[in-house]
């Protein structure tokens, strides 16, 4: 059985918000400990963003599959459509919800830890065809990497691979790799290291979009049978004990 909607909307709603918060918050402590080296500030936002999203994976992977991305979450809902594996329509609508609310939220609660004012729109342009192609690089990675761990029975490895690629991508992709339509969305509503302006954000998430269309095509090749598998990244079958706990 999997666990009651409610409960695991509430758990992608808290993790996509403590994932923008560990984004938004590393980026700002990065800028004000190393304010003459832009390249120490993104190693060190790219440390502190890795290791956060490894662990919420472990807190909330058991309660919702710790997607906290619209794009794992379309492409679960995807796959899992004719198999009855992975999100329904109303989970995947709920998911999304919950992820985008969550990533605002935690942009916001960067902010106030920090003594900043609630929310700023974001100035940083981040525009250009390279940035958009290494955005669908870096969130079809993702997807291919999620799909493929739950295929061949490695779930377990999710943080730690996960944050790995992600943790990489900052610095493989020109875009510092966002990967993430909820994320790109919370960081436009801060000014700081990790923002990126409104005006930019269609773009990048008509990419991410685009990545995790490419991850379906690439899992039909390789993978052909993750559809079988799909419920695992929802959250692992669980007993009535196992719930109860």
């Amino acid at each position: 059985m999997t666990l009651a909607l409610p409960r695991r909307a509430s758990a992608e709603f808290a993790g996509t918000a403590l994932l923008v918060t560990a984004v938004v918050g590393s980026g700002i402590a990065a800028t004000r400990l190393s304010p003459s080296d832009v390249g120490l500030q993104l190693l060190e936002n790219a440390i502190a963003t890795a290791l956060a999203l490894g662990a919420l994976i472990l807190i909330f992977g058991p309660v919702s599959g710790a997607h906290l991305n619209p794009v794992v979450s379309a492409v679960d809902w995807w796959l899992g459509r004719r198999a009855g594996t992975g999100l329904t329509g109303p989970d995947l609508v709920a998911y999304a919800v919950a992820q985008v609310g969550g990533a605002i939220t935690g942009a916001v609660l960067a902010h106030l830890m920090f003594g900043l004012p609630a929310a700023t729109w974001s100035r940083t342009v981040r525009g250009g065809s390279h940035l958009l192609l290494a955005e669908v690089v870096a969130t079809a990675g993702l997807v291919v990497l999620v799909f493929a761990l739950a295929r061949s029975g490695r779930t377990a490895a999710a943080p730690a691979a996960v944050g790995a690629w992600i943790g990489a991508a900052y610095w493989f992709t020109s875009s510092t790799s966002f990967a993430n339509p909820a994320v790109t969305v919370g960081r436009a509503v801060t000014d700081t290291f990790a923002g990126i302006a409104p005006g930019s954000v269609p773009g990048f998430l008509a990419a991410q979009l685009a990545g995790g269309v490419l991850a379906v095509a690439a899992l039909a090749l390789w993978y052909p049978h993750a559809a079988d598998t799909a419920g695992d990244v929802v959250v692992p079958h669980l007993t009535r004990e196992t719930e109860a706990r």
